[in-house]
Parts: C-alpha cells; structure tokens; sequence
C-alpha cells in the first residue's frame, strides 16, 4: 500500500537510494544519447513531420517550466521566424543542441540554434539591454552569431536597473507583512508598472539620448519619492552606460508589427514562442502570485502586432506532473519524500533564479481551463520519463469545496482555491526506464494510458510526448484510433 505520496509508509527517496543515482543515471544517458549519430535521425524525422501552420503559437499551460523551449527548437528548424511577445528576463529556457551542449535562454528565442531562422524581440517584452548583451556574448562563445538574425522591436519597453531595486524594495516589503510574491526580482512587474502608468522608456527612446537622459531622470526620481534612502540607483552611471547600449542594439531595432506582416504576407513561416504560462497571467491566473504580463493568447496579439485571426496551430506545452516556483496556491503539490525524489530526478531548479520549484500532480481542473482560454489544438506533454519509477501516478481531475460542491474550473477566490479537495484519479506506474523510446508503438501500455487519460479528459491530441531534456528525446502519438 502507497502513502498519498506514492512511497511505501516510512520509505524516504534517500532510504530507497533512488533518487540521487536516477538522477545522476538520468544526466549520463541524456549526455550519451544526444552525442550519438542515432539520436542526431531521431531528431531529424522528428523534425521531418512538417507542422500544416504557417503561424504556430506555442504556449505554457500550467505555472512554467513546461519546457517550451525544446519543443520551439525542435519546430524552429520548419520556421523561417521565432518570435518572443511578452514577459522578460524572467523566463528561462532551457535547450539542448545535437552536440549535448545546454544552453539558457532569457530573452533571445529559442529559435536561435536554427542558424536559418531570425528571431524576433516583440514590443510585448520588456528588455533588459545588459542582459540581452550577456546573453548574446554567452551564445557568441558556443559559436551561435546573432549578427542579421535577431531583430528588436522598437516599441518594447526597456528594463532598468531601477527597476530591479524597487523589485527588491517591493518583495522586502511584502514580506515584512507575510504576503511576498515570490517574484525573480528581475524587474518585471516594475518595468511593466512604467508601462502602464506612461512614464516607462521604449527602445526607440535610444534614438534621442538627449531626451533619453530626461526621461530616466524622472523615472529616477519616481523611485526615491517612493522608497526614500532605501532606493540605491545611479542614474547618471545608468545615462552614460546607455549611451555605449544605443550603440550596439541600434542595428537590431526594426518596427516588427512592419517586419511581421511583411513576412506574413511573403508565405514565410512564423514560429511565436510563449513565456511563462497561463495560470501565472495577469487575468487569468492565481493572482496576486502572477507574473505582470499576459502569458496567454492574448499577450501574444498585442505583444507582436499579429492578429489571432493568422493563428493556424496553437500548442500548449503541458508537464506530465505539475511545478510552480514562488508563492501561490497550488492544489496538487505534494509534500516530502516524493516531492524532494520527483525534483532531484526531474532536475527541478529555476533557469532564472535556481530556486528549487514545488511539485505536484498532474492538475486536469487547471489544465482544462488553461485550454479553454487559449483554444489550443495540440498539446506537448514533457518529462514523461521522471515519472518512470513510481508504483502509482494520481491526476487531479475535480475540486470539492468545504460545503461539497464539485468545481471543474479554477475559481478566482484565492481562499476557495486554497481549501479544495483534490479529486484523484490513480494510476499503476510503468516501473521502466522510458527515455530510449522513440516511437509510441514503443511505449509501455501504462504509460500510454496515462497520457490517453489526459488526453481524453482534456479533449485535445497530445502530438508530442517528451522522455528527456535532448532533441531526439521526443515521440509522436497519432491521434486517438491511430494507435
């Protein structure tokens, strides 16, 4: 008999002496496999399956860390554009190259590695030009150039180090009254506050430096009247590096609402790349625990210019189980043995911050809705594998209120969401190593009900099934019936 953590009564992942080895068996496998010629096919008829969309959005259905990134590399190398329309320096992606090579992408698309495609900064992104530039110098040492393959818009808001001290000042705050966020303190939701009270700065704003100066200067000052003597920025410092930045990003800044629909128009093929996800939206999501964008289909239109009227594919990435990093409400997160052995194994650490992320189970309530919101066609269940080596694996497929009512969407009333009852649906393990298949015909029949199960409580094709971090690590299911 399992506990409700899915170990045996008394059993610690350390007694089971699983967890660190799976790991460490986990990391030697995925290097190996993605180094050898096999996977380097196996990637390729991935790829080969051409997607029928000139214009395919790929979006975060749960709380992040979904693994977007993989799943818009692997499409990328179909599409001649890869697009980022919302969020920041606080989205990571995390990608892999046919060598094994990692690499973690902030604010450049993942589409980057596809030395075919260019990749676009839309206005919806809020940038933080120094760390772009790292991020650039860091590609550029793993022998991946931007130069003529990376354009910025020049309606996207930039981001300060301004920004990043009232981030800080503004959690140290919440905090002291026990309701802190949580936030990457990256300078998110401030950067996004600018924006929305008219006094933010815009990348065109670098054409005029004169002006420029002005500008930060009162942007400046909004901060010391905020937060008095605990508001440390230079601002003069600030003026004078962003002299030497206009410099260098003036040769990426395009109109891209032009540059888009140009391409639109030209038949060119256009790959849109989420950040964050769904039930971390603004509107949508368990807010105030949210980020300061729209991760959902929404902040893709307005973040781009591109209307969802030239939308053909929309793919929600889902994980097999669920994480979140920060504060919030979590309904299925699980406690203990079982969460320190799905994260040691899954390697569930922030891209961002490397702040270790809560887990839990599969969550079909939430997961219904993110769908219904977006009006996705395709879904791409990753890290399937890390679930390989439990006995019984729950999905959430109901909440129940302290009086008894049954809810199948996710309530806005933080309290409410707090105290549901989960309803689970169990499921048997496969107890086998997963991450070598590469056809379905392939998978263990327990496995396979698993992801049919989400599949039909949620209604739509779960196409692509990852089994590990690499590129080849991927099957396709044919739709229901095809089996």
């Amino acid at each position: 008999m399992l506990s409700s953590h899915g170990l045996k009564p008394g059993t610690s992942a350390r007694e089971a002496g699983r967890a660190p080895a799976a790991a460490l068996s986990y990391a030697r496998l995925c290097s190996a496999r993605t180094q050898s010629r096999s996977s380097r096919v196996a990637a390729a008829a991935v790829a080969a399956e051409r997607l029928d969309a000139q214009v395919c959005v790929v979006l975060g259905t749960q709380w992040g860390d979904e693994g977007k990134g993989k799943l818009v590399d692997i499409l990328a190398q179909q599409y001649d554009i890869v697009a980022r329309a919302q969020g920041g320096a606080n989205a990571g992606h995390t990608i892999y190259d046919d060598a094994g090579n990692k690499y973690a992408l902030h604010l450049v698309p993942s589409g980057i590695l596809n030395r075919d495609s260019t990749c676009v900064i839309g206005n919806g992104v809020v940038l933080h030009l120094p760390g772009l530039f790292e991020e650039i110098e860091n590609l550029k040492k793993k022998g991946v150039s931007v130069e003529g393959r990376l354009k910025i818009s020049d309606r996207a808001h930039l981001l300060f180090d301004l920004h990043k001290e009232i981030d800080g000042l503004r959690e140290a705050e919440l905090a002291g009254a026990g309701k802190q966020i949580g936030t990457t303190k990256r300078g998110i939701g401030p950067a996004y506050s600018s924006k929305a009270t008219r006094n933010g700065l815009r990348v065109c704003d670098l054409q005029k430096l004169d002006t420029f100066a002005e500008k930060l200067r009162k942007l400046s000052l909004d901060g010391e009247k905020r937060f008095g003597s605990g508001f440390v920025y230079d601002v003069d410092g600030d003026i004078e590096k962003y002299h030497e930045l206009a410099k260098k990003v003036m040769p990426f800044v395009t109109d891209t609402v032009e540059y888009l629909h140009t391409a639109y128009d030209e038949g060119k093929r256009i790959l849109i790349e989420g950040a964050n996800a769904t039930m971390l939206d603004v509107d949508f999501g368990t807010y105030p625990y949210v980020t300061s964008s729209n991760p959902s289909i929404g902040g893709i239109a307005t973040g781009l210019g591109l209307p969802p009227t030239k939308y053909d594919a929309l793919v929600g990435v889902v994980k097999a189980y669920t994480t979140r990093v920060g504060a919030g409400p979590y309904p299925t997160e699980v406690f203990g043995d079982l969460a320190e052995r799905l994260r040691e194994i899954g390697r569930e650490y922030g891209t961002t911050t490397g702040r270790p992320r809560r887990i839990g189970w599969m969550d079909i309530v939430a997961l219904r809705y993110s769908c219904r919101i977006n009006g996705l066609t395709h879904l791409n269940i990753t890290k399937l594998d890390v679930l390989s080596e439990l006995e019984e694996i729950k999905i959430g497929v109901a909440y129940k209120t302290r009086d008894g009512q049954t809810l199948r969407s996710v309530p806005a009333d933080l309290e409410t969401l707090e105290n549901v009852e989960v309803v689970y649906e169990t499921f048997p393990g496969w107890k086998s190593d997963i991450s070598g298949v590469r056809d379905w015909k392939d998978m263990p029949q327990a496995a396979k009900d698993y992801v049919q199960r989400i599949e039909d409580l949620i209604g739509i094709h779960c196409k692509w099934i990852g089994v590990g971090p690499g590129r080849d690590a991927l099957v396709v299911k044919p739709a229901k019936g095809k089996c």
